[in-house]
């Protein structure tokens, strides 16, 4: 189109009042110059001033609306405002679950364990979710006499000796009563199965201290001696089942596969009977807690290389490394830990984030307890033991075990544990019909557990 100059410079002068952007400027060239040339001179000012007007108006709307927020927020000072970059809508669905780990893992017990055991789970469950009872691990290396004397003025009993005692005497009681018997012959029978059913030599070194049934007494935190060691070791007095039953001989070479955080390994120690200990656990976060607790309790010199080697290794690996070594190992394997799954959130293997770890356990018992086989001498004995009640980790897991151990050339048969149960049933309570091993379930009145163990002696 074409305008005069004069109109051009009127109409740019105009622009340069409404608007900068240079899109909307050429528009508003092109609408003002061709509404330039259609109308007259009067109607032109008259156009001109009207979009004048509007624009003002609109101009100073927003002036006075940006006035008036500033007083506003002048006179509300302690309104804080937040920048709209920092503003976060909280997620129900991605901020925090709707059921907490421990709400999980009971929902999952109840489903699970209410059909395994049967009326024996209400018991069970209440104990689980109860305080758990205690046992004080007595140090050997440190002043025993003091200690020991201070748990008995408590009411505090040695678990171990007594139910040794008891044991003896009840043999005595019942070898005076077949020698007595008028039938030779039954008395033979009887014999024979008494012999069949002795319990593994009891370490007198192991003194672990517990409170009677019933009493829910608590024991202090250990203090150390002249020597500054500790005077015992607080841990689940159920746990001290499988050092016994792995039945340590002097001179035995040993292997701990899974130890930390190191109560069995202490008590490993206690009996003072083994040539060597090979200490391992693949966290290097819990080894370092392992070394922690053995020099707290273990005097340096008994602690060389040549008595006790703490390694963080793969323990499916093991059997690959030392095949064909060791008397005694024991397999203690990480589980689902029921009573800490039940109390604690922090490290709750029933978390979201650990559900294939979770998944995965029992494949790894299964490489965990085969390696074991693998690593034990042909007439070695094997402890398998977790603190869980699943029979997926538990029973299945031998058998699974057993019968790979067998395609790789490698056989083992189970041992009867009754008669051990039979010793410690005054101090624990045990499922009444296992398939294989041994059940420690919690209980009110001996609230310990739960802890499952099974022995297996390799055979070739």
């Amino acid at each position: 189109f074409k305008v005069k100059r004069s109109s051009r410079t009127t109409c740019y002068g105009f622009f340069r009042k409404v608007n900068s952007n240079l899109w909307l400027k050429c528009f508003w060239v092109i609408i003002i110059q061709y509404n330039w040339i259609k109308t007259s001179t009067s109607e032109r000012n008259h156009n001109f001033e009207c979009i004048l007007q509007a624009e003002l108006k609109a101009k100073y709307t927003k002036m006075a609306a940006r006035l008036d927020t500033r007083i506003l927020l002048r006179k509300l000072g302690n309104i804080y405002s937040i920048a709209r970059r920092n503003r976060v809508k909280a997620k129900w669905a991605t901020s925090r679950p709707k059921f907490s780990s421990t709400s999980l893992a009971l929902q999952y017990f109840d489903m699970n364990y209410g059909t395994d055991l049967g009326d024996l789970w209400p018991s069970v469950r209440i104990g689980m979710l109860s305080e758990q009872k205690y046992g004080a691990l007595i140090n050997n290396f440190s002043n025993t006499g003091d200690v020991m004397t201070t748990l008995q003025v408590q009411g505090a009993h040695d678990f171990v000796y007594n139910g040794a005692l008891a044991w003896e005497e009840k043999q005595k009681t019942t070898q005076d009563h077949l020698q007595s018997e008028e039938h030779p012959l039954r008395s033979s029978t009887t014999s024979e199965t008494q012999e069949a059913a002795l319990p593994p030599s009891l370490s007198t070194n192991i003194k672990c201290f517990v409170f009677p049934k019933g009493d829910i007494s608590r024991f202090k935190s250990a203090r150390p001696d002249g020597s500054g060691m500790l005077g015992y070791y607080l841990l689940d007095a159920a746990s001290m089942l499988p050092v016994l039953a792995l039945d340590v001989q002097e001179g035995h070479n040993v292997l701990d596969l899974c130890a930390a955080p190191g109560g069995k390994t202490l008590a490993l120690l206690q009996t003072q009977a083994i040539r060597h200990l090979a200490v391992n656990d693949s966290s290097v976060s819990r080894t370092a807690r392992l070394r922690r607790v053995l020099h707290s309790y273990v005097p340096r010199e008994h602690l060389t290389e040549d008595r006790v080697r703490i390694t963080s290794f793969d323990g499916r690996r093991w059997g690959e490394l030392e095949r064909d070594t060791y008397d005694r190992v024991l397999v203690d394997v990480p589980c689902t830990t029921d009573r800490h799954s039940l109390q604690e959130e922090d490290n709750n293997v029933f978390s979201r984030v650990r559900a294939k770890e979770r998944q995965r356990l029992p494949l790894l018992q299964i490489q965990l307890l085969l390696a074991g086989l693998e690593a034990t001498r042909p007439g070695g004995e094997v402890v398998y033991s977790t603190c869980t009640l699943s029979p997926l980790q538990n029973e299945c897991v031998v058998e699974q075990a057993l019968e790979l151990a067998q395609e790789r050339g490698v056989s083992a048969q189970v041992q009867d544990l009754r008669p051990l149960a039979h010793v410690f049933r005054d101090t624990f309570h045990f499922l009444p019909t296992p398939r294989l091993g041994e059940l420690v379930l919690p209980h009110l009145t001996a609230n310990f557990g739960p802890i499952y163990l099974c022995k297996l002696r390799r055979t070739s």
